[in-house]
Parts: C-alpha cells; structure tokens; sequence
C-alpha cells in the first residue's frame, strides 16, 4: 500500500498481456528499447494493465478498470493474455465488493482502461454496471472520440465498454480539468488521445500522479521522445510530459504507470547534467 497523505493507493494488476514491442516503442529503434524489455523471439513484450484503488475521504475509488471478463476467445489470443480478471480479485483481497465502490474514473475509453465497467447477467447477455452503486467519469471530448471510432481506434474503442452507462445516467461526462473529490483532480493530458487524463493526487502537501498512457512505461517518462506507436498525437505528448516533468520535480511527486511490470511507480530525479531519470520503488500488486 501506498499513501499519500491521509489517501492509501492500492495497485491491482488487472491483467498481464504480451504486446508487440514495435507498437509499444514506436520509432524508437529495437536496438535501444531491448535494454529495457528483452522481447520474445516473436518480438513480445509484457505489458500488465494496472488499475489504482484509493480509500479517500471515506470513499472508495477507482482508476481505470483493465480489460475486464467479458473477453471473447480471440481477444484472449490477440492480448496473449495472463492472469485474466485481476482487478476484481484484488479488491477482493482487499476485502472491497464491487457494490462498495463509490466512483470510477476512467483516464480514457481504450478498451485496456475500461473493459472492465461492466459485466455480463447471468443470461450471458445483458450487460450490467460491474459497480453498480458508483458514478463513472470520463472527459466529454474521450467519449464523443469514442463514439465514433475511425479506421485507427475501432478495435479499441468498443462501444458496450460505456455507451450503457451514459446513456442511464451513470457516467458523467467531464468538460476539463476537474476535481472530482477534494485532493483529487483529473487533468487532461493530451496525446495519447486528445481528452486523455491523468489523475493527480494531493493530501497532507504529499503529491502523485497516475500518469496513465502519457507513459505507459517508466522509461518514456524519462525520455521525452519515445512513446508509443498508440499515441494519436505524439507531438502534443512530447510536450505534455516536458510539462508533467517539471511538475513532478517541484512536488516530488510519486509517479506511477498503468503498462510497466518492472517499474510500476517511482520518483523524478535529476542529474548533475539536468537529464532525469526514474528512482524506483517497490511496490508489489495487491495479492502477487
């Protein structure tokens, strides 16, 4: 457990996939990305899907909900998939029922963020909120994207992940940057998607950041220009993160990722030379 102040941070993974290491780097050369993952002969590399329990004010909550239980067998063979339906087997561990959770931020509708909002009825068919007694939050401009998928984001942008839940009520539809409960901010972080969040974390003068897909590994924090081949405008993230770089240094900001299995969370830090690099820290998932 981490905490923040008066917050305690629980990282669950929901589940661990096998991703190709071109579409997580991108441009950058294999040469240079191998150092830090070693891809299988078929040129794989792990990639879990981190989601954050935080017990705040009283609250129970969610950041991003990983790819969830509904997943078709192809699906399953595409994600190379490990592990599956972590997220609510770890706030079991925690001793948290999904009807406990009070809010579930979405940082963004990729289906690796949000597969798991809802679940399916025992007839197999109806789908229901997988929290039934939350209010979800999502930005605006994410949804209306979301909505009307193009060639690039159709098969990860999947409809039954939120449409239900904006069209009962459940999901709020956020215009910017807001605070969602004291302490806790969703910031848009454009780039990875041009309504993509990040959410900020702030109590007793301690600060963190769940920096989701603006890094979705520790070493594209620290290099301002690797990301990866998802990014939709890869420029405006290069300039968001120089952003959160400076941000994170002033507050000494616990920084953590939603993709790294190696380096979940850790602090800036910056040498003689004013380059930066991640200090690490060990924080196991809940229940590995």
């Amino acid at each position: 457990m981490l905490n923040i102040g008066d917050f305690e941070v629980h990282l669950i993974n929901d589940v661990t996939t096998h991703v190709d290491g071109g579409g997580a780097f991108g441009l950058i050369p294999k040469k240079l990305w191998s150092r830090y993952f070693t891809p299988s002969d078929d040129n794989m590399i792990p990639m879990c899907q981190t989601c954050l329990y935080v017990r705040a004010h009283g609250k129970h909550i969610l950041i991003d909900t990983g790819l969830g239980t509904r997943l078709e067998d192809k699906h399953r063979r595409m994600w190379n998939i490990q592990n599956e339906g972590g997220l609510l087997r770890g706030l079991g561990v925690l001793g948290v029922q999904p009807e406990q959770i009070d809010l579930v931020i979405n940082t963004h509708l990729h289906s690796d963020h949000c597969g798991g909002n809802v679940r399916l009825a025992e007839d197999g068919k109806t789908l229901l909120p997988t929290f039934p007694n939350a209010e979800y939050v999502v930005q605006r401009r994410e949804y209306e994207d979301a909505m009307h998928p193009n060639e690039r984001t159709s098969a990860t942008y999947i409809l039954s992940n939120y449409a239900s839940l904006v069209e009962s009520g459940q999901m709020r539809l956020l215009d910017g940057d807001t605070e969602l409960l004291e302490g806790i901010t969703g910031i848009v972080t454009e780039g990875h998607t041009p309504a993509h969040m990040s959410i900020t974390l702030e109590s007793e003068g301690q600060s963190a950041i769940f920096l989701c897909d603006v890094s979705s590994y520790a070493v594209h924090f620290e290099r301002l220009s690797w990301m990866t081949a998802y990014d939709v405008e890869p420029l405006k993230t290069l300039e968001t993160k120089r952003r959160l770089q400076a941000w994170a240094l002033e507050k000494n900001a616990l920084l953590i990722f939603p993709h790294d299995t190696k380096r979940t969370a850790g602090y800036l830090r910056q040498h003689d030379n004013l380059s930066v690099f991640l200090e690490a820290i060990d924080e196991p998932f809940v229940g590995e």
